[in-house]
């Protein structure tokens, strides 16, 4: 197999046409997984474009928090796309070659949306902290222009960071194995494959985990305290109760998404003896899972989304 050759800082840099994606090894039952995955991705894609078109299409659903649930959607559909159907094709159709820029643009990506995910849990905290703890003040600080304007914060910083990230991955070399052991272009299992320092990148990719995960969580920890001390503040229990259970979908979403990112991705980043089809598949669950019961577990148990959606349904009911 031949290789691109290119020059930087007067040293030779070795890049290969392309990576075979190695995963699965020893899972006896990869084609039911492909398949599940299918039908993941399936009701990803039905359900986040159904409460995009909801929301889009009701005016009196213009409002921060539903420009927040909008905000994650999208991201659940760009998470889920970089990831599902390449998995497919590699693991279902037995074709495992990924270009070299393909590659690049998977893991870019795929990175942007794993850490915008993040934020936008972060995001849903802080409207669920102005509407409870501050009700009276939401009209100065949390408007649309103000909601707007965190989102595309996120954005911009998440898009900028994983430039960089992926940037000074065409500094690398790959002069041996261009076998990755994940199923896609993983970031830290392709610099691992360098024959060249990557000592760079691994203290990249070890911050990023650290803040892109910590300060989300830590923030909507903090959230969370403060709305639990002004619900037990509150006299009447038929309030308190109303308070909490507009949480409880968020909470059960912060679970399933930050619990086995931190496990793997910290587990995967400093104790390298975990098993590697352990790795890929918890991965593989942690990152594909929460993008599809997103709008089932919060968007769409929500009061104005659901009677939307029942009203979009009688109305193609009634006109076919």
């Amino acid at each position: 197999m031949s290789s691109i050759r290119t020059v930087l800082n007067n040293s030779v840099i070795i890049h290969p046409p392309g990576f075979y994606i190695i995963g699965f090894e020893s899972f006896s039952f990869i084609n039911v997984y492909m398949i599940f995955l299918a039908f993941v991705y399936a009701v990803t894609l039905m359900f986040n474009i159904l409460l995009i078109y909801i929301i889009a299409n009701d005016h009196c659903l213009h409002t921060p928090k539903f420009l927040a649930v909008v905000n994650l959607a999208v991201i659940d559909l760009i998470l889920n796309t970089s990831t599902i159907p390449s998995m497919i094709k590699t693991f279902l159709f037995k074709s495992n070659f990924v270009p070299f820029n393909v590659c690049l643009l998977q893991m870019y990506v795929y990175y942007t949306g794993i850490s915008l995910e993040s934020y936008a849990l972060a995001i849903l905290a802080y409207d669920r902290f102005i509407a409870i703890c501050l009700p009276m003040r939401q009209n100065l600080f949390n408007t649309m222009p103000i909601m707007s304007c965190i989102i595309g914060v996120t954005w911009v910083y998440n898009l900028g960071r994983v430039t960089y990230s992926i940037v000074i991955m065409t500094q690398l070399s790959f002069c041996n194995s261009v076998r990755v052991f994940s199923y896609f272009c993983d970031y830290a299992p392709v610099f691992r494959l360098a024959c060249n320092d990557y000592s760079k990148h691994w203290s990249m990719a070890s911050a990023s985990s650290m803040v892109n995960l910590m300060a989300p969580l830590t923030f909507i920890f903090l959230s969370y305290i403060s709305i639990l001390v002004t619900v037990f503040r509150m006299k009447s229990v038929s309030s308190r109760m109303k308070a909490l259970a507009t949480c409880i979908e968020h909470l059960v979403l912060i679970a399933v998404f930050y619990i086995p990112l931190f496990t793997i991705f910290l587990i995967g980043l400093y104790v390298r003896a975990i098993d590697p089809d352990l790795r890929v598949l918890s991965l593989s669950l942690a990152s594909c899972i929460p993008p599809c019961i997103n709008p089932l577990l919060y968007s769409l148990k929500t009061k104005e989304i659901k009677n939307r959606a029942l009203a979009l349904v009688r109305r193609t009911k009634i006109n076919p």
